[in-house]
């Protein structure tokens, strides 16, 4: 990296196995960081298949002044004020179900969440499931049926394979993948969501709502979901703990999530003098 002092405006950074630690933690230093961002007029922006509630909790009393990329870039906001979102058409989402049902029934080990604006939806309420779901939903519903959710925009479908999602439930969401975008977010989580959702999208539109360009943005991923996230930043990163594809995607890689890879490079890259 010739360009010591780039004109950065904008970073954004998926969250598990990419900004946060081992135990699912903010750095030891986010406050100063964040601090020395504002310092620097730059937007920091979480981008993950979180729930925007989840995201927003977890930035504690900085949520207020930072943006999200939720639900894989279903749903984009600053703040508090909605910039995009993309909702599914919920007869697909009922034939998903239906179809995610059958899959279950047939053996697969696997929970199923329908993930609304105002809320995500389990029908499934074992302790196992629970605590999976729990951790990345904060505004979460157990109902009894959950092809009758309560009226609510849906952004995306989400499934939790407990024996693995790229083998498991993966290749059943994929064949609604004429109508739907499957993205594998992580070795047990996989969403289904609208044919133009990812986060890469989700990116643009906020770059377009801050007056950023590509060349202006960070963007920091360790998993597939956060492929097209790279694309839409000239300074685009993956984790030394990445899978493989999104290494070759990137065009730097940055040290583990378990090393605050992220704060570390920014600050090298910037000269914010943190570690």
């Amino acid at each position: 990296m010739s360009d010591t002092n780039p004109d950065i405006r904008l970073i954004a950074v998926d969250m598990d196995g990419t900004f946060l630690d081992a135990d699912h933690k903010l750095p030891h230093n986010f406050d100063a960081f964040l601090d020395a961002l504002g310092e620097r007029g730059i937007t920091f922006c979480p981008a993950s298949g979180r729930q925007y509630y989840s995201l927003f909790e977890q930035m504690g009393e900085r949520a207020d002044g930072l943006d999200f990329i939720a639900e894989n870039g279903a749903y984009v906001l600053q703040g508090t004020e909605e910039v995009s979102s993309t909702l599914m058409d919920d007869a697909l989402v009922r034939r998903v179900v239906t179809r995610l049902r059958e899959h279950a029934a047939g053996g697969g080990d696997i929970g199923v969440v329908v993930c609304g604006k105002k809320s995500a939806y389990v029908e499934r309420a074992d302790e196992a499931f629970l605590a999976e779901t729990s951790r990345y939903y904060r505004s979460l519903a157990t109902i009894d049926d959950l092809l009758d959710w309560p009226e609510d925009g849906i952004l995306k479908i989400a499934v939790f394979d407990f024996d693995g999602s790229e083998h498991g439930a993966a290749p059943v969401l994929t064949e609604f993948s004429d109508e739907g975008r499957v993205a594998v977010s992580g070795k047990h989580w996989v969403d289904l969501m609208g044919l133009t959702t990812n986060k890469g999208g989700a990116l643009r539109a906020l770059q377009d709502a801050l007056g950023v360009t590509a060349s202006q943005t960070m963007a920091f991923g360790d998993y597939l979901n956060d492929l097209e996230l790279l694309d839409a930043a000239e300074w685009s990163y993956a984790m030394a703990n990445a899978h493989p594809q999104v290494k070759e995607r990137a065009r730097f890689e940055a040290p583990s999530n378990t090393e605050n890879g992220v704060v570390v490079t920014v600050s090298r890259t910037l000269g914010l003098g943190l570690h």
